[in-house]
């Protein structure tokens, strides 16, 4: 048995559902949805049940973590207490495959009698779902993945898209930035890459600075207590010049004409790079830092003279790598 083909056919089959969704995607509700929820006063609630439902789940927690206010509610607990959970400023987005859950169903009465706008995924605008919706997501699909063609499998792949491109839409239609996903994930490494600045790292005292006029064997004292692996320098105004580096220092000891007394200028790397922004985020410093394959990150102000420095193990040691 060939499983290599066999998850090629499964990969295959789902993904061409969502390219042929992709192509009518001008059929659905979509805008006049995205205007819905945007101007929502209360919060998003998604419904459903069995494999709907744990999709639904996870829309909803993607929802909530870009910027809608958003929770899942199963409707069996609705109808059994939890509709007070849902509130007159409220919207539902109900998902059934079939549109005809059962349990789904009964709810829908009285959302229609509480005025509670109707936002529904379903294979057919026909089905009791799609009929009481107010707008229309069409998740039907030619084909599941399954081999019987009856487990949901390309079906719960469209609608988990489907809740994607909400997602994604509505975080463009509010200019959802990163430091906007940050304030919603503050712990972990996620939230580590999100939400540490470089100010929150940056060493600030007993830098290795030295003027461009330092001999040489003076500097490589001054580097060696600085335990950084170069020595920064500056000129007459104080503004940084050049950069000493370790590599720097290997590469004049193979040159034959090399003193130990000539000016640290004279070997230095001139115009090293720099940021003038200590409010950018640590990852994006980190990227500059792999980038550019150096291990020192130098924070200057507008007019180059030295605030701090970001060493490459501040931020594999913050979590940020």
């Amino acid at each position: 048995m060939d499983f290599n083909k066999i998850a090629q056919e499964v990969l295959d089959t789902e993904a061409n559902e969502l390219i042929n969704a992709s192509k009518n995607i001008s059929d659905f509700d979509l805008e006049k949805a995205i205007e819905l929820i945007v101007n929502c006063k209360g919060k998003l609630i998604v419904t459903g049940v069995g494999k709907s439902g744990l999709v639904g789940a996870k829309i909803a927690a993607t929802l909530a973590s870009t910027g809608t206010s958003s929770f899942f509610l199963h409707p069996t607990e609705a109808m059994h207490g939890d509709l007070g959970m849902i509130g007159k400023d409220d919207i539902v987005l109900g998902i059934s495959y079939s549109g005809e859950s059962e349990e789904l169903i009964q709810l829908l009465p009285h959302l229609k009698r509480f005025d509670i706008p109707l936002i529904a995924m379903a294979k057919s605008k026909k089905s009791t779902l799609g009929k009481y919706s107010d707008f229309f997501f069409d998740i039907s699909v030619s084909k599941e993945a399954c081999p019987l063609d009856t487990a949901p499998t390309s079906s719960t792949t469209l609608t988990m898209a489907m809740g994607d491109v909400l997602a994604v839409c509505l975080m463009k239609k509010r200019n959802f930035q990163k430091e906007d996903f940050a304030s919603f994930h503050p712990g972990g490494s996620l939230g580590k890459k999100l939400f540490i600045k470089v100010s929150d790292l940056l060493r600030t005292e007993n830098l290795p600075i030295v003027s461009r006029e330092t001999k040489l064997k003076d500097a490589i004292v001054i580097m060696s207590e600085g335990r950084l692996g170069n020595v920064l320098i500056t000129d007459e105004e104080g503004k940084l010049s050049s950069v000493l580096s370790d590599g720097d220092l290997r590469r004049a000891l193979m040159n034959n004409d090399f003193s130990m007394d000539c000016e640290i200028e004279e070997i230095a790397t001139k115009n090293p790079k720099i940021i003038d922004d200590q409010n950018i985020l640590a990852s994006d410093a980190l990227k500059i830092v792999e980038d550019f394959k150096i291990q020192l990150l130098i924070v200057t102000d507008k007019d180059k003279k030295i605030v701090g420095v970001l060493h490459i193990h501040d931020l594999i040691e913050a979590g940020i790598k």
